[in-house]
């Protein structure tokens, strides 16, 4: 993420100063493509050159991070932006950095970053959450990259980093489950893909055109519990994650697109009880 937003905002004429990796030759790669900066192994007083310092680092690295930045000249973290890139964590881990006068806050794109390729933030959504200094750059920032900036408090930052995992993180691992078991079948990789990314990508084209209840397929949602049990039976040809996940994505599904009603949910604990000999 730091290598897109730096390459990015240098693009738009951002002057990128340090650049600060673990290593030296991944700080001379992330320079390289970024296109600008100068590439350094370690933290050190150089970083206070720069107004703005983004920390794009992992989330448990972010209170040491915070904490050597603290060590430096406290004149020189005066009035200094500070921003972080973490979707599930606030301010609260730069408060090293605020009690020596520097302003704090966090800035993330709801969007998947691979490392390989960058990819599309033009609206995209920004949380940005922070003191008032910090948050008018992180949104200066977002608005820059053609982003959307929407305020977020703190307490809200882990549910809405758990929503975009649920989307981002879990589709992958349900995509790739799927695969598997065509795969079991006798189907080769790129058959099996061709089965089910059109799919998928039907599926997100009605979600975002119809809404979600008028989009929902399938023997739940028709209420074709003893196809769910055959479907049960099955799974129990794979590994234990995969009857859980059947289940309790079925339920889910039953919940949040039924309108509430507790019927479908209910009789698919039932179905899925029977089909487990009793066993809850």
């Amino acid at each position: 993420m730091g290598r897109t937003l730096g390459k990015r905002l240098r693009g738009l004429g951002w002057r990128v100063g340090a650049v600060v990796t673990r290593s030296a030759a991944t700080s001379r790669g992330a320079v390289r493509q970024i296109g600008a900066g100068k590439p350094y192994s370690r933290l050190g007083p150089e970083i206070l050159d720069s107004k703005v310092i983004l920390l794009s680092t992992p989330d448990s690295a972010l209170g040491r991070v915070a904490n050597a930045l603290a060590s430096f000249d406290e004149s020189k973290l005066r009035d200094k932006i500070v921003l972080h890139t973490s979707g599930a964590m606030d301010r609260t881990v730069l408060a090293p950095l605020a009690r020596r006068g520097a302003s704090t806050g966090s800035l993330h794109p709801m969007q998947t970053f691979s490392g390989r390729g960058a990819p599309n933030l033009e609206k995209v959504i920004f949380a940005v959450e922070g003191d008032r200094r910090a948050a008018a750059v992180a949104r200066q920032i977002a608005r820059s990259l053609r982003g959307v900036p929407v305020a977020m408090s703190g307490e809200n930052k882990p549910a809405y980093h758990a929503a975009g995992l649920l989307v981002a993180g879990h589709s992958l691992g349900l995509m790739e489950a799927a695969t598997q078991i065509l795969l079991k079948l006798g189907f080769r990789r790129r058959d099996a893909l061709s089965t089910l990314l059109p799919l998928t990508r039907q599926m997100l084209d009605n979600f975002e055109k119809l809404g979600p209840q008028k989009s929902w397929t399938g023997p739940v949602s028709r209420g074709d519990f003893e196809t769910v049990a055959k479907h049960t039976k099955a799974m129990r040809r794979y590994p234990r994650e995969f009857q859980e996940a059947y289940a309790a994505l079925a339920l889910l599904s039953s919940k949040v697109l039924s309108k509430g009603h507790a019927g479908p949910s209910n009789r698919l604990k039932r179905a899925w009880k029977k089909s487990r000999g009793g066993k809850s």
